[in-house]
């Protein structure tokens, strides 16, 4: 696997954000890919986390701090359980469309609009859920790196 470097920009904010932010989300998409649909569901360490689960978990990520909870629209969150039919490309195709969905929503608002939705918690404005988006899937994508490591040896971000 290759050890693909995060862009380097000299941009504004949103740009920088969301550069950074979506290679995030290919590493984590590249971790997955090629793994076996078996090694996919394969739990490698003891809070049985996989591959899949981490991509379906970002997948409801992005849609529920996006499109709920910043946007204030109603879309049905996507279930992050991994289910017995779900394939490797389905789940990454899903992902993918999250990130079109939420980009949009993104490249039309404001850095410093607040979240629509705030579920009762102190509210936050569209740059910090852009900032807690990038450091969960870096978070993830670290897992995700670990996992694959122990399944195959492949490594590289």
């Amino acid at each position: 696997m290759p050890d693909l470097k995060p862009p380097r920009l000299n941009a504004g904010e949103r740009e920088t954000l969301l550069a950074l932010l979506q290679y995030q989300r290919d590493s984590l998409a590249r971790k997955i890919t090629g793994a076996g649909e078996s090694a996919a569901r394969q739990p490698a360490v003891g809070s049985g986390t996989t591959l899949l689960w981490l991509v379906k978990h970002m997948t409801r990520a992005e849609i529920l701090w996006l499109a709920v909870r910043f946007a204030g629209q109603d879309d049905t969150l996507p279930d992050d359980t991994v289910q017995p039919d779900d394939t490797i490309p389905a789940v990454i195709s899903g992902y993918r469309a999250a990130w079109a969905h939420t980009d949009s929503l993104v490249r039309t608002a404001g850095l410093d609009e607040p979240c629509r939705r705030t579920s009762g918690e102190a509210p936050v404005n569209l740059r910090w859920v852009l900032m807690h988006l990038l450091e969960e899937t870096a978070r993830h994508a670290g897992h995700a790196d670990i996992l694959r490591e122990l399944i195959d040896g492949s490594t590289g971000r």
